[in-house]
């Protein structure tokens, strides 16, 4: 063979050869890396029986989808309705869904497969919501529709994801106890909406899951009801339903322990209105403890100061009545690690609000503190003039009194042994550094409520962006509420409908068929400007009742 046909054949082997490995590559075709995550869920491409068929003898039911998918926790999300005596099977084959009946359907009835979020596709996990499947084995389909929203009780904001019930009347006592079959999810804006339902009365009820079970079970759950039945006897829309948390019914504690320092922590499963603590044993503890109770009263950090013991009984009180004791063991010689830290009222940018004290608090109860062993500097220059005062009612808490001055720089040195508390224990050398704020990042700003009845409660309460309660004031009149020297930004303004006349808003419960106490938000956005003094007109609605 010649050099030139060696080469020409040599050249149309290695251009076969590129072909080949340029169709395996085409062929082996992977998943590219990176890019958006798919958060599209699973799209129903055919279904036999079609959904909504009318005159349904068939026994089995399949579902194409455009691609693979899995169940997720098919027998607590699935539900057919009217239930049937035997579950009908589901199996899922490549990326079709066999459901096959086991039982025989009732003649001239409309039935609805409610998947809840069991079907979600294979990688990510996305799920089809409010999907579900229709037939009826008459020629009429039930076509009722009911749609409403669902809101925050507290915040007046509409709530995504909460799952909506609806009861028939006769079916009523499966509330908290079994899985409601007719349900349905608030979307994004909080909207909802069932469809394919029969006439007749019902209950609805709203719930913020947490196990996602649709089963009322756990206190923190959050919950909304009407107080009147749904009668359905023709399309319903607007109706609305109010989420809160309602109070236990009964006192528990959540937790119980004691602390790598010593103190014994308690914690309620609801706040108390004027919570007390005893020590039962060991005798004579009682008399030397030291109680901290949150802000809230669902939680207490007892301190005692004799620690020689092996067990503890603590019994917890309210408006001076027992309502439960518990008991705690621990070693008798068990050591504990306490180091004394202070906290205090200086901004994480290190900065003291203008025309305010100095606020310590520290972290166990002071017995002593030596006042000679505390070192002020103003720019690096001792000063001496000023006072450290225990609080007469908290023995973590002290006040200390300087006339601060702007432009100025603050190192505040605690010197070891300056404070002993009650174990005996002393601090190690602490500093704080800090500046005083200027007057010109604050303002004062002037509400003048308007009430819509004189004869009413109504409790306003001053919010920062994030929603937090900065002020709360009662009243029952047109007057006007000052807030000097607050931090600028923006503001906002929530009343509640004080029916009680206890100052505060109170929750619902569902069980006494009581609505939570009514709140309005206004929407209007306050906004503080630095050293501005505002005046803004408030008026109250008046209240507005849900039936």
């Amino acid at each position: 063979m010649g050099s030139n046909k060696k080469s020409l054949f040599l050249a149309k082997i290695l251009g076969l050869l590129l072909v080949i490995i340029n169709i395996i590559g085409c062929a082996n075709i992977q998943r590219p890396l990176g890019g958006p995550r798919d958060r599209t869920p699973p799209k129903l491409l055919l279904a036999t029986p079609v959904n909504e068929t009318r005159n349904f003898n068939a026994k089995q039911i399949r579902m194409d989808f455009d691609e693979y998918f899995k169940l997720v926790n098919q027998f607590q999300e699935i539900t057919v309705s009217p239930a049937m005596e035997k579950t009908p099977e589901f199996k899922v084959r490549q990326k079709s869904l066999y459901i096959n009946f086991k039982d025989t359907l009732q003649k001239n009835t409309t039935y609805v497969i409610n998947f809840g979020k069991a079907v979600a596709d294979v990688n990510e996990g996305n799920v089809i919501k409010n999907f579900v499947y229709v037939f009826s084995t008459g020629p009429h389909i039930d076509s009722l529709t009911l749609s409403g929203t669902v809101v925050n009780s507290l915040t007046q904001e509409k709530e995504k994801d909460v799952t909506v019930m609806l009861v028939p009347i006769k079916q009523d006592t499966i509330w908290g106890k079994h899985k409601p079959s007719i349900f349905t999810s608030t979307d994004s804006s909080g909207n909802f909406s069932m469809s394919y339902l029969h006439d007749g009365r019902y209950r609805i009820y709203a719930l913020k899951e947490q196990s996602a079970n649709r089963i009322y079970d756990n206190e923190s759950e959050q919950v909304g009801f009407l107080k009147n039945d749904i009668v359905l006897d023709k399309d319903t829309s607007g109706v609305q339903l109010s989420l809160f948390q309602q109070d236990p019914d009964r006192f528990r504690i959540l937790a119980k322990r004691f602390d790598a320092d010593g103190k014994i922590l308690l914690a309620f499963n609801k706040k108390l209105a004027e919570p007390g603590i005893t020590i039962n044993y060991p005798k004579g503890s009682n008399d030397q403890k030291y109680v901290d109770f949150s802000k809230t009263r669902d939680t207490a950090l007892i301190y005692l100061r004799n620690m020689d013991f092996d067990s503890v009984s603590v019994a917890i009180t309210d408006h001076g009545k027992p309502i439960d004791t518990t008991y705690l063991r621990k070693g008798r010689k068990e050591a504990f690690k306490r180091d004394i830290s202070i906290g205090a009222n200086i901004s994480n940018m290190g900065r003291l609000k203008p025309n305010t004290d100095l606020q310590l608090t520290l972290n166990s109860p002071i017995e002593s503190f030596d006042r000679s062993r505390v070192l002020l500097l103003e720019d690096s220059v001792d000063v001496s003039n000023f006072t450290l005062q225990k609080d007469s009612l908290k023995q973590t808490k002290f006040i200390l009194k300087y006339r601060w001055k702007q432009d100025k720089r603050y190192e505040l040195s605690f010197n070891e042994g300056t404070f002993v508390n009650i174990y005996g224990d002393h601090n190690k050398r602490i500093v704080k550094k800090f500046t005083v704020d200027k007057i010109e990042n604050y303002g004062t700003l002037t509400l003048k409520m308007t009430v819509p009845d004189t004869s009413k409660n109504y409790v306003v309460e001053l919010l920062n962006d994030k929603k937090e309660v900065l002020r709360s004031d009662a009243i029952k009149k047109n007057t006007s509420l000052v807030y000097k020297d607050y931090p600028t930004g923006r503001l906002f303004v929530r009343v509640t409908y004080d029916t009680n006349g206890n100052g505060k808003w109170d929750t619902g419960n569902i069980k006494a068929k009581r609505y939570p106490e009514n709140i309005w938000v206004s929407p209007t956005v306050i906004t503080l400007r630095p050293n501005w003094e505002m005046d803004q007109d408030v008026a109250i609605p008046p209240e507005v009742f849900i039936p």
